[in-house]
């Protein structure tokens, strides 16, 4: 007799469903009973009848027992704000009906706003009522910072998360934001943050901090009135004569500082977000406009602003692509790659050869051929208009142009890791910035020169 293999996966019920039962079910966390009273405390938080002050002070209560939640109850609480704070769809309905008869007439306007009115959720005036009460900004961004590792495997926690991200964007407007130096003298406990946030190049101890801070150096963060000690963003500058093409002397506790007065480049090489909750709210462009008007205004020798930046997907890209890469070879480059190789040019053996860099010489075929993947994958590979490389689809974003690879620019563990031990320079023309994004998004992002010969 053959088997027949039943789904025995269990569908979880909606807030909707649990509300209306008596008993909760598998690995619920709140029974209905509490579910329901959790529900009616935020209910609570927003009621027409109640001043801000009350509702400010509900809401105080409500995050007051999500301190104390398990991440299992916690859990529940943004199904609840996610499923039961939606707009009324006949109010919606009937707006959008109004509207449509109002498209041509002179009530069209007021008909438009009202519109707008009946699709505004009660979720967001919730979240404003948090957002009011002390601690609310900051407690609204570590819960969606919470809720992060739980978007992909729960959908229905989508519509709070668009919501957040919305509301921040307003609230974290760059507008709001405050530009501070960030350096040795400042407050023990900000120095901390950085070493605590830097996502780029792990800061080892605090001599490698205070190298950082030093006096040929800078770091600036935004600042929001709501977090004063927190910075939202936090880059980190290297003040040099040219531009830099390894990591490893910025990183040198012992080097000695640069000569301010020769400096004439702006090197940024590491920017990090220190706030996952704050994940889609875009700082960075602004906050290096930002940072090159203050140093400008500091060393009015600089005239180069560039950076010096990892490649984080480029090894993972390879691994799927470089197969594709040897076809666009011509028959006598793919011949001289083969031999280099020892044997016939694969993917197998170019990936193999990929993970000793350090071992190529200036001339090796393999070290080109790995130049000119880096190239392609950072000038030309698009997703959605958009680069697929993180850091370049946040550099290229804001204007900037592939200036030149650096080979062995990180040859840590980490850089060897990632990249191969390659590092790109990314620069900021001030002039050609505006011209830049409007070639990307005709679908070809900006390079130089040398770049722009590599490429297939």
């Amino acid at each position: 007799m053959i088997g027949i293999a039943m789904d025995t996966a269990v569908v979880p019920r909606s807030t909707r469903e649990r509300l209306q039962a008596t008993l909760r079910r598998n690995a619920e966390a709140l029974s209905p009973r509490v579910l329901r009273r959790t529900l009616t405390e935020l209910q609570a938080v927003i009621d027409p009848a109640v001043s801000e002050v009350e509702g400010g002070r509900r809401a105080e209560g409500v995050m007051h027992w999500y301190a104390r939640a398990t991440p299992e109850q916690r859990h529940d609480m943004w199904l609840l704000m996610s499923e039961q704070f939606t707009s009324d769809p006949q109010q919606v309905k009937a707006a959008q009906a109004q509207y449509a008869r109002a498209v041509g007439t002179p009530d069209e306007a007021a008909a438009e706003v009202l519109f707008r009115r009946a699709t505004v959720s009660p979720r967001r005036r919730l979240l404003q009522r948090f957002s009011a009460a002390p601690g609310g900004i900051r407690f609204l961004v570590d819960v969606r910072a919470d809720m992060q590792h739980q978007l992909r495997s729960d959908r229905r926690l989508r519509a709070l998360d668009v919501e957040m991200e919305y509301m921040f964007s307003t609230w974290f407007d760059v507008a709001f934001l405050d530009l501070r130096r960030i350096s040795w003298d400042s407050p023990a406990s900000l120095v901390e943050k950085l070493i605590k946030y830097e996502a780029v190049h792990d800061i080892r101890s605090w001599a490698d901090v205070k190298n950082r801070l030093d006096s040929d150096r800078r770091c600036y963060g935004f600042f929001h009135p709501s977090l004063p000690d927190e910075p939202l963003i936090f880059v980190e500058v290297a003040l040099m004569d040219e531009i830099a093409d390894c990591i490893t002397p910025l990183l040198d506790e012992a080097a000695a500082p640069s000569d301010l007065a020769r400096a004439t480049t702006a090197i940024f090489y590491s920017i990090s977000n220190t706030q996952s909750g704050l994940r889609g709210v875009s700082f960075g462009d602004s906050l290096i406009k930002r940072v090159v008007e203050t140093l400008k205004g500091e060393f009015p020798k600089l005239k180069c602003f560039a950076t010096l930046s990892p490649i984080p997907g480029l090894r993972a890209w390879l691994h799927k692509n470089a197969a594709a890469m040897l076809e666009r070879l011509p028959a006598r480059q793919l011949s001289e790659l083969g031999r280099a190789l020892g044997g016939e040019a694969t993917a197998e053996l170019l990936l193999a050869a990929f993970d000793k860099p350090l071992e190529l010489d200036a001339k090796s075929p393999v070290r080109q051929m790995l130049l000119r993947c880096a190239a392609q994958y950072l000038g030309r590979e698009l997703h959605d208009g958009k680069p697929v490389d993180a850091v370049a689809r946040f550099h290229l974003g804001n204007g900037a142009r592939v200036e030149r690879l650096n080979w062995a620019g990180d040859p840590s563990p980490k850089g060897l890791k990632q990249s191969h031990g390659l590092m790109v320079n990314y620069l900021y023309d001030l002039k050609r910035l505006d011209r830049h994004r409007v070639q990307l998004a005709q679908g070809e992002a900006a390079v130089s020169g040398a770049v722009g010969d590599l490429l297939f």
